[in-house]
């Protein structure tokens, strides 16, 4: 594998509609300064000259604070700018695939809603899942709600580090105790908040104690 179960443990996602204040890779570095552990650009509205640009900007902010940095989907785009690896959906590129276009050293992520779907995820050479949507989302709506036990079934079904997704916040988290995750991928949680370095560290904290 890839990646680690630390390196998931406060996954960012980026979303543009929170971005006002600040640009998106200012608010990128603070989650980093404030304790996230991997950061995924995640621009369904940008062109690829555009998403390019800006992944390049922060693929760099993730290399020095040392974080990997993923790409949504866009496995070509990911090759010319240099990031980490990349994250596959259901309905994207397989993860076979993207292993056999970016190499045995790229971080392979995929999106994993119940137990056949993580096996085969594992058996096609993936580094970790995102399980999905935990509490549901504001973020993806057409993201289902989980089944009861569905994430903790997907969590002990193969040997691979899983991260929650899906209306994460710092007040419900405690509820993902015990169930096997690795860490919490948040969107509005922390690029929302009024102070996303602030946002980071709590959340980060909160990861902690899964």
């Amino acid at each position: 594998m890839n990646c680690t179960a630390e390196m998931l443990r406060l996954y960012a996602v980026t979303d543009r509609a929170w971005v006002g204040r600040q640009t998106l890779p200012q608010q990128v570095e603070a989650a980093l300064k404030g304790g996230a552990t991997c950061v995924q650009l995640r621009e369904k509205h940008l062109d690829d000259a555009d998403m390019l640009a800006e992944a390049k900007t922060i693929s760099a902010l993730c290399r020095a604070y040392h974080v990997p940095f993923i790409l949504n989907d866009n496995v070509p785009l990911a090759k010319l700018c240099g990031a980490d690896g990349v994250h596959v959906g259901q309905d994207d590129l397989s993860a076979a695939e993207a292993r056999r276009l970016l190499g045995p050293d790229k971080i392979i992520g995929v999106s994993a809603h119940n137990v056949a779907e993580a096996v085969a995820a594992y058996k096609a050479g993936a580094d970790y899942l995102g399980c999905g949507a935990v509490f549901g989302s504001a973020t993806k709506t057409d993201a289902s709600h989980l089944p009861e036990g569905e994430l903790a079934r997907v969590c002990a079904a193969t040997p691979l580090p899983v991260v929650g997704i899906g209306g994460i916040t710092e007040e419900n988290m405690a509820e993902l105790r015990g169930c096997g995750l690795d860490g919490v991928a948040v969107v509005s949680s922390l690029f929302a908040a009024q102070d996303v370095a602030a946002a980071a560290g709590r959340l980060r904290a909160l990861a902690e104690t899964l």
